[in-house]
């Protein structure tokens, strides 16, 4: 049977580096996307410039009807969704003083209501030996000042793993998160001072920010052979920051 990866966030930042990672590894991908259509475009011309098969897909996760018409059209163009990578988040950093209805409720929109629309469409079209996997963040367990909001969307999605994990009994559909450390990607970049990248970029034992690649081959190996006994897990690629 054909491997077909649906990854939302496709279009830029670790999601792209999933989808093409994952297109290296045979598998034909859906890459999902909300507002960045000519981004998403690149993705799907650098994947079948190799040799590949993709489709851009777009969508606002945080609404369910445009989720399961993504999905509907991943199998349209590329057979049954056997993979789903659920990529798509926003990042704000702010205090949670300062933290604004506004601001709360675009990461809930999107970090939480999007990862549960995803997942519980994987969950009811996935075929049996399928894999999903969810992107969260290290920062649930360092709990950084000016992450509150951002690190509890994530939590979430950490715990919407775990429990998915244990709905799926007796399909052979593995569950799994990667939580990321700092990782250079535009979106990290945003609203830091060089001052706070270079402190971050320090933290772990291997002194630097892991790039979009790095988390790319941890989701490759979760959706790969090796991967398949591992399951309800939230795996920390940070590069050993505690």
């Amino acid at each position: 049977m054909t491997r077909t990866a649906l990854v939302t966030g496709a279009s830029r930042g670790i999601g792209r580096a999933i989808a093409l990672r994952l297109a290296r590894d045979g598998f034909a991908i859906g890459v999902g996307y909300a507002g960045q259509a000519g981004k998403a475009a690149e993705v799907v011309d650098e994947i079948t410039a190799a040799g590949g098969r993709a489709v851009a897909l777009r969508a606002d996760v945080a609404q369910s009807s445009d989720v399961e018409r993504m999905f509907s059209e991943a199998e349209q163009a590329l057979g049954p969704v056997t993979a789903v990578v659920n990529s798509a988040g926003v990042l704000k950093m702010v205090p949670m003083a300062a933290c604004t209805d506004a601001d709360f409720a675009a990461l809930m929109a999107i970090n939480v209501t999007g990862a549960f629309n995803v997942l519980r469409a994987a969950a009811n079209r996935l075929p049996d030996g399928g894999r999903i996997v969810s992107i969260s963040t290290t920062v649930v367990a360092t709990a950084m000042p000016n992450y509150g909001p951002y690190a509890a969307s994530k939590a979430a999605v950490d715990l919407f793993t775990r429990v998915l994990a244990n709905e799926m009994r007796g399909r052979n559909i593995t569950v799994n998160a990667v939580a990321p450390g700092a990782t250079a990607t535009d979106l990290f970049f945003e609203g830091k001072t060089q001052e706070l990248v270079d402190r971050l970029a320090k933290a772990s034992p291997l002194e630097r920010l892991a790039v979009p690649e790095d988390i790319a081959g941890v989701v490759a190996f979760l959706l790969g052979p090796d991967g398949g006994w591992v399951n309800g897990q939230i795996l920390r690629a940070n590069g050993g920051v505690a």
